[in-house]
């Protein structure tokens, strides 16, 4: 891999150790992987993940792999699993969240860091995942509902016009800042690639707006998260100094650096944590949390809000829900054009909002029938409808459905949730003698 001079002095100036951080940058990468706590029992997907290189140490449900099938394995269509680079776990793993959080992933695609925060928040409270880019939602909307979480929404929007909307509203605000990617080198050379192009100091402009913004839209007694997958001083410690400079109202959160076997942050910030792939089995990364002073404020509820789209296809989605299924979805039901969405309590008015979600993809109505969607069936268990049927990983009827093709199955007339090992896949509708696969287009094997 190929280094360049200002990398390398700075790395020199900052690591005495320097020698050995760049034999490891040299090494192969590591692979990490998260088992999923809202879907199949634990044993079930350490099983399904195979033979494994050990636990990581910040994250309780994370794990060193080398199964390159892992992948196309049911249970990972399924969202019992999610592949993530080990270092990138740390922030949504270590910052302090509860289960009535209302959270922001601010810089969200293409959605690790979010999914993760859904799982700590265990269908409570709210996760709202932003990014400012459109193509990136798509992605990142996908990660979410696959992951099987309920309380979200999937804006497309930039910082400022966000903090316009949310002021004092979050209680944790996760600024996974753009950054110039050097942790990222020996594992994509396009991140070698773009360092040359652009270098930290274009981002570091961004990454002050990002955290002054943030700033704005935390509760007192709230956390901000900053992170960035760089070695850089000036795009890791200093925006942080310069910040609680700049923001009395602020203070460090001290992170256990030993508990989790990472290092201190640099320059005396020893709050700060650091990943160094010489010293940790990582790519690379930076976290520093930020407590703004105050006492927490509760959420508010919004049971009802007026200013809601209602339509009558209303009608049809209660119908649906009372003919096949035996939970009460929690929210309020909104629609998109024939979209229907279900929105959570906690949200404010959003008019004029780049809204790529504003909840769970309920279905859409056409000719005045539901069609449930596929984030709906991943969202549901096995036991929350009417009709499911439920296959071993390595059955035949799963390969079939997940290829796209119709099952020959005799089953009553209507709406069933296929699933492996109990955990939902998607839909299917029987005429009564076949399933027909009513699996999301992107969602089948190619």
């Amino acid at each position: 891999m190929p280094l360049y001079n200002d990398f390398t002095k700075h790395i020199e100036n900052i690591l005495p150790e320097s020698s050995s951080f760049f034999n490891a940058i040299k090494e192969p990468y590591l692979k990490g992987i998260r088992i999923n706590p809202i879907k199949s029992e634990y044993g079930l997907s350490l099983k399904a993940i195979g033979e494994n290189t050990g636990s990581i140490k910040w994250h309780s449900h994370g794990f060193y792999f080398t199964n390159e099938k892992i992948a196309k394995n049911p249970l990972h269509n399924a969202g019992c699993f999610y592949i993530q680079e080990p270092s990138a776990m740390l922030p949504a793993a270590v910052t302090p969240i509860d289960e009535n959080d209302i959270v922001l992933d601010l810089c969200a695609a293409p959605g690790g860091k979010s999914t993760l925060i859904g799982e700590r928040l265990g269908n409570d409270g709210l996760l709202v995942s932003n990014d400012i880019s459109h193509s990136r939602c798509a992605p990142l909307a996908k990660n979410i509902e696959r992951h099987g979480i309920k309380n979200y929404c999937v804006l497309n929007e930039n910082s400022t016009k966000l903090k316009n909307i949310f002021k004092e509203y979050f209680d944790k605000i996760l600024v996974d800042a753009p950054c110039s990617g050097e942790g990222m080198f020996r594992k994509d050379a396009k991140a070698i690639a773009s360092w040359m192009e652009k270098g930290p100091e274009y981002y570091i402009p961004i990454q002050k707006q990002l955290l002054d913004d943030a700033a704005c839209m935390l509760k007192p007694g709230g956390m901000i998260a900053y992170s960035t997958c760089t070695f850089n001083i000036m795009e890791n410690e200093q925006i942080i100094s310069g910040f609680l400079a700049n923001h009395n109202d602020f203070e460090p959160y001290f992170i256990d650096h030993g508990a989790i076997g990472v290092s201190k942050g640099l320059i005396g910030l020893d709050f700060c944590a650091r990943i160094w792939p010489h010293l940790q089995k990582g790519e690379g990364h930076f976290l520093a949390i930020l407590r703004k002073k105050g006492e927490k404020i509760p959420a508010k509820i919004n049971f009802e809000n007026p200013k809601l789209n209602k339509s009558e296809n209303i009608k049809h989605v209660k119908d649906f829900i009372e003919e096949n299924m035996d939970y009460n979805l929690s929210g309020n039901i909104v629609f998109h054009e024939d979209t229907a969405m279900l929105a959570s309590s906690y949200l404010p008015d959003l008019s004029g909002m780049r809204l790529f979600r504003s909840g769970l993809k309920l279905g859409s109505v056409k000719d005045k029938r539901f069609e449930p969607d596929q984030a709906l069936a991943i969202a549901l268990g096995k036991d929350d409808v009417k009709n499911a049927l439920s296959f071993d990983s390595d059955d035949i009827n799963i390969v079939k459905y997940l290829n796209g093709e119709s099952l020959d199955i005799p089953a009553s007339k209507g709406w069933h949730l296929i699933c492996v090992n109990n955990n939902p896949l998607g839909w299917a509708k029987s005429d009564g003698r076949r399933l027909k696969n009513k699996l999301a287009k992107g969602w089948i094997n190619n």
